[in-house]
Protein backbone atom coordinates (compact mmCIF):
# COMPACT_ATOMS: atom_id res chain seq x y z
CA UNK A 1 0.00 0.00 0.00
CA UNK A 2 1.37 3.57 -0.93
CA UNK A 3 2.58 5.20 2.12
CA UNK A 4 0.50 8.82 1.45
CA UNK A 5 2.57 10.77 3.97
CA UNK A 6 5.82 9.97 2.00
CA UNK A 7 7.11 12.87 0.16
CA UNK A 8 10.06 11.36 -1.84
CA UNK A 9 11.31 13.06 -4.61
CA UNK A 10 9.42 15.94 -3.44
CA UNK A 11 10.92 19.47 -3.42
CA UNK A 12 9.96 21.90 -0.62
CA UNK A 13 11.08 25.55 0.12
CA UNK A 14 10.69 26.49 3.51
CA UNK A 15 10.96 30.60 4.91
CA UNK A 16 12.58 31.17 7.76
CA UNK A 17 13.71 27.77 7.86
CA UNK A 18 16.81 28.20 9.75
CA UNK A 19 16.00 27.83 13.42
CA UNK A 20 12.43 26.94 15.64
CA UNK A 21 9.38 26.20 14.16
CA UNK A 22 11.17 26.43 10.31
CA UNK A 23 14.03 24.39 10.78
CA UNK A 24 11.51 21.69 13.20
CA UNK A 25 9.45 21.23 9.69
CA UNK A 26 12.42 21.18 7.38
CA UNK A 27 14.35 18.27 9.33
CA UNK A 28 10.40 16.77 9.65
CA UNK A 29 10.15 17.13 6.00
CA UNK A 30 13.74 15.92 4.84
CA UNK A 31 13.02 12.65 7.62
CA UNK A 32 9.69 12.31 5.03
CA UNK A 33 11.71 12.70 1.76
CA UNK A 34 11.69 15.87 0.51
CA UNK A 35 14.60 18.01 -0.70
CA UNK A 36 14.42 21.52 0.68
CA UNK A 37 15.35 24.91 -0.12
CA UNK A 38 15.96 27.14 3.29
CA UNK A 39 15.03 30.64 3.35
CA UNK A 40 16.58 32.58 6.08
CA UNK A 41 18.63 35.85 6.76
CA UNK A 42 21.57 33.64 8.74
CA UNK A 43 24.18 32.32 6.69
CA UNK A 44 25.75 30.48 9.31
CA UNK A 45 22.39 28.90 10.44
CA UNK A 46 21.34 28.50 6.78
CA UNK A 47 24.44 26.26 6.45
CA UNK A 48 23.91 24.56 9.75
CA UNK A 49 20.04 23.49 8.82
CA UNK A 50 21.33 22.57 5.16
CA UNK A 51 24.02 20.00 6.59
CA UNK A 52 21.28 18.50 9.03
CA UNK A 53 19.22 17.65 6.30
CA UNK A 54 21.93 16.36 3.90
CA UNK A 55 23.11 14.07 7.02
CA UNK A 56 19.72 12.91 6.44
CA UNK A 57 20.23 11.94 2.95
CA UNK A 58 18.42 14.76 0.92
CA UNK A 59 19.30 18.03 -0.89
CA UNK A 60 19.54 20.98 0.38
CA UNK A 61 19.94 24.71 -0.24
CA UNK A 62 19.70 28.17 1.06
CA UNK A 63 19.46 32.04 0.40
CA UNK A 64 19.16 34.42 2.52
CA UNK A 65 16.91 36.50 0.10
CA UNK A 66 15.02 39.39 1.52
CA UNK A 67 11.71 38.86 1.99
CA UNK A 68 11.02 42.18 1.76
CA UNK A 69 11.51 42.59 -1.95
CA UNK A 70 9.03 41.83 -4.29
CA UNK A 71 11.79 40.99 -6.86
CA UNK A 72 14.16 39.54 -4.77
CA UNK A 73 11.39 36.73 -3.60
CA UNK A 74 10.56 36.22 -7.64
CA UNK A 75 14.39 35.89 -8.08
CA UNK A 76 14.85 33.09 -5.23
CA UNK A 77 11.88 31.55 -6.82
CA UNK A 78 13.51 30.97 -10.25
CA UNK A 79 17.03 29.64 -8.75
CA UNK A 80 14.86 27.02 -6.41
CA UNK A 81 13.24 25.61 -9.74
CA UNK A 82 16.17 25.93 -11.53
CA UNK A 83 18.25 23.58 -9.24
CA UNK A 84 15.74 21.42 -8.58
CA UNK A 85 13.82 21.23 -11.46
CA UNK A 86 10.43 21.87 -9.84
CA UNK A 87 8.90 22.69 -6.48
CA UNK A 88 6.05 21.05 -4.76
CA UNK A 89 5.51 22.63 -1.58
CA UNK A 90 5.87 25.85 0.23
CA UNK A 91 6.09 26.51 3.90
CA UNK A 92 5.31 30.54 4.61
CA UNK A 93 6.98 30.19 8.14
CA UNK A 94 8.85 33.64 8.34
CA UNK A 95 7.33 36.49 10.35
CA UNK A 96 8.13 38.86 13.15
CA UNK A 97 6.42 40.37 16.23
CA UNK A 98 6.58 43.30 18.65
CA UNK A 99 5.43 43.19 22.14
CA UNK A 100 3.72 46.59 22.81
CA UNK A 101 0.01 48.18 23.60
CA UNK A 102 -1.87 49.40 21.04
CA UNK A 103 -0.86 52.71 22.09
CA UNK A 104 2.34 52.45 22.16
CA UNK A 105 2.79 50.49 18.82
CA UNK A 106 4.95 52.72 16.16
CA UNK A 107 4.49 53.03 12.39
CA UNK A 108 7.80 51.69 12.07
CA UNK A 109 6.72 48.58 14.16
CA UNK A 110 3.30 48.02 12.54
CA UNK A 111 4.84 48.17 8.94
CA UNK A 112 7.55 45.58 9.63
CA UNK A 113 5.14 43.32 11.00
CA UNK A 114 2.89 43.23 8.06
CA UNK A 115 5.73 43.46 5.46
CA UNK A 116 7.09 40.58 6.79
CA UNK A 117 3.92 38.14 8.37
CA UNK A 118 1.20 39.52 5.32
CA UNK A 119 3.09 40.95 2.75
CA UNK A 120 6.35 38.32 2.06
CA UNK A 121 4.12 35.93 2.65
CA UNK A 122 1.23 36.71 -0.02
CA UNK A 123 4.09 37.23 -3.04
CA UNK A 124 5.94 34.03 -1.81
CA UNK A 125 2.87 32.21 -2.87
CA UNK A 126 2.18 34.40 -5.53
CA UNK A 127 5.50 33.17 -7.01
CA UNK A 128 5.34 29.80 -6.32
CA UNK A 129 1.55 29.55 -7.12
CA UNK A 130 2.51 30.26 -10.44
CA UNK A 131 4.66 27.61 -10.99
CA UNK A 132 2.67 25.24 -9.03
CA UNK A 133 -0.32 26.33 -11.25
CA UNK A 134 2.21 25.52 -14.43
CA UNK A 135 2.78 21.80 -12.93
CA UNK A 136 -1.15 21.01 -11.56
CA UNK A 137 -0.13 20.64 -8.66
CA UNK A 138 1.81 22.24 -4.91
CA UNK A 139 1.23 22.69 -1.73
CA UNK A 140 1.49 25.68 0.34
CA UNK A 141 1.24 25.70 3.91
CA UNK A 142 0.95 28.98 5.89
CA UNK A 143 2.48 29.54 9.34
CA UNK A 144 -0.73 31.51 11.06
CA UNK A 145 -1.50 31.55 14.93
CA UNK A 146 -4.14 31.06 17.35
CA UNK A 147 -3.87 34.53 17.89
CA UNK A 148 -5.21 35.00 14.34
CA UNK A 149 -8.54 33.77 15.74
CA UNK A 150 -9.11 35.08 19.22
CA UNK A 151 -7.84 38.45 20.57
CA UNK A 152 -4.37 38.92 22.33
CA UNK A 153 -3.11 42.10 24.82
CA UNK A 154 0.20 43.71 23.99
CA UNK A 155 0.34 42.01 20.40
CA UNK A 156 -2.01 44.00 18.29
CA UNK A 157 -0.14 44.18 15.14
CA UNK A 158 0.94 40.30 15.01
CA UNK A 159 -2.67 39.17 15.93
CA UNK A 160 -3.95 41.62 12.58
CA UNK A 161 -1.64 40.25 10.17
CA UNK A 162 -2.02 36.48 11.92
CA UNK A 163 -6.11 37.03 10.95
CA UNK A 164 -5.14 38.14 7.64
CA UNK A 165 -3.15 35.09 7.08
CA UNK A 166 -6.04 32.84 7.89
CA UNK A 167 -8.82 34.57 5.25
CA UNK A 168 -5.65 34.94 3.03
CA UNK A 169 -5.72 30.68 3.00
CA UNK A 170 -9.45 30.69 2.45
CA UNK A 171 -8.93 33.08 -0.28
CA UNK A 172 -6.21 31.50 -2.06
CA UNK A 173 -7.47 27.83 -1.88
CA UNK A 174 -10.68 28.82 -3.73
CA UNK A 175 -8.78 31.24 -6.61
CA UNK A 176 -6.24 28.02 -7.02
CA UNK A 177 -8.09 24.95 -6.76
CA UNK A 178 -8.64 25.04 -10.30
CA UNK A 179 -4.89 24.43 -10.73
CA UNK A 180 -4.48 21.27 -8.68
CA UNK A 181 -3.16 23.91 -5.97
CA UNK A 182 -3.81 23.41 -2.53
CA UNK A 183 -3.56 25.89 0.36
CA UNK A 184 -3.57 25.39 3.81
CA UNK A 185 -2.58 27.02 7.35
CA UNK A 186 -1.27 25.68 10.45
CA UNK A 187 -2.21 27.59 13.68
CA UNK A 188 -0.08 26.84 16.52
CA UNK A 189 -0.50 28.47 20.19
CA UNK A 190 2.58 29.50 22.24
CA UNK A 191 5.57 27.49 20.99
CA UNK A 192 8.86 28.41 22.93
CA UNK A 193 11.17 29.92 19.93
CA UNK A 194 13.84 32.35 19.74
CA UNK A 195 11.54 34.69 18.99
CA UNK A 196 9.52 34.46 21.85
CA UNK A 197 11.90 33.26 24.35
CA UNK A 198 12.35 36.23 26.36
CA UNK A 199 8.30 36.87 26.40
CA UNK A 200 8.49 33.49 28.30
CA UNK A 201 11.41 34.07 30.30
CA UNK A 202 8.88 36.07 32.24
CA UNK A 203 7.46 33.51 35.04
CA UNK A 204 4.16 35.92 34.96
CA UNK A 205 3.68 35.62 31.65
CA UNK A 206 4.60 31.92 31.45
CA UNK A 207 2.30 30.94 33.92
CA UNK A 208 -0.74 33.18 32.71
CA UNK A 209 0.31 31.25 28.86
CA UNK A 210 0.18 27.71 30.34
CA UNK A 211 -2.81 28.36 32.80
CA UNK A 212 -4.37 29.50 29.25
CA UNK A 213 -3.48 26.22 27.74
CA UNK A 214 -5.73 23.30 28.66
CA UNK A 215 -3.05 20.82 28.13
CA UNK A 216 -1.11 23.32 30.71
CA UNK A 217 2.47 23.28 29.23
CA UNK A 218 3.72 24.83 25.72
CA UNK A 219 4.44 23.21 22.65
CA UNK A 220 7.63 22.21 21.16
CA UNK A 221 8.92 23.18 17.75
CA UNK A 222 8.70 19.51 16.03
CA UNK A 223 5.30 19.10 17.75
CA UNK A 224 4.30 21.31 14.18
CA UNK A 225 5.84 18.57 12.16
CA UNK A 226 2.52 15.34 12.26
CA UNK A 227 0.61 18.87 10.74
CA UNK A 228 3.37 20.18 7.87
CA UNK A 229 3.54 16.64 7.06
CA UNK A 230 0.16 15.96 6.46
CA UNK A 231 -0.33 18.81 4.76
CA UNK A 232 2.62 18.68 2.42
CA UNK A 233 1.76 14.78 1.37
CA UNK A 234 -0.80 13.10 -0.43
CA UNK A 235 -2.44 12.35 2.89
CA UNK A 236 -4.39 15.78 2.05
CA UNK A 237 -5.64 15.53 -1.27
CA UNK A 238 -9.05 16.60 -0.68
CA UNK A 239 -8.23 19.60 2.25
CA UNK A 240 -7.84 23.13 1.03
CA UNK A 241 -8.58 26.05 2.59
CA UNK A 242 -8.13 24.77 6.23
CA UNK A 243 -6.54 25.99 9.21
CA UNK A 244 -5.13 23.06 11.33
CA UNK A 245 -4.87 24.57 14.86
CA UNK A 246 -1.79 22.57 16.88
CA UNK A 247 -2.83 24.49 20.48
CA UNK A 248 -2.63 22.16 23.47
CA UNK A 249 -6.64 22.66 23.65
CA UNK A 250 -6.67 26.90 23.46
CA UNK A 251 -8.88 27.16 20.73
CA UNK A 252 -11.80 24.28 22.74
CA UNK A 253 -12.54 26.90 25.21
Amino acid sequence: MMNVFDLSNKVAIITGGNRGLGRAMALALAEAGADIAIIGRNEDLNQKVVQEIEDLGRKAIHFSTDLRSVHAIYQMVEEVEEKFKKIDILINNAGVSHTAFAFEVTEQEWDEVMELNLKSLFFCSQAVGRKMAGQGYGKIINIASVAGAVGEVGISAYTASKAAVINLTRSLALEWARYGVQVNAIGPAYIKTDMNAEQLENPKVLEKIVGKTPMRRLGQPTELSGAAILLASDASSFITGQTVFVDGGWLAQ
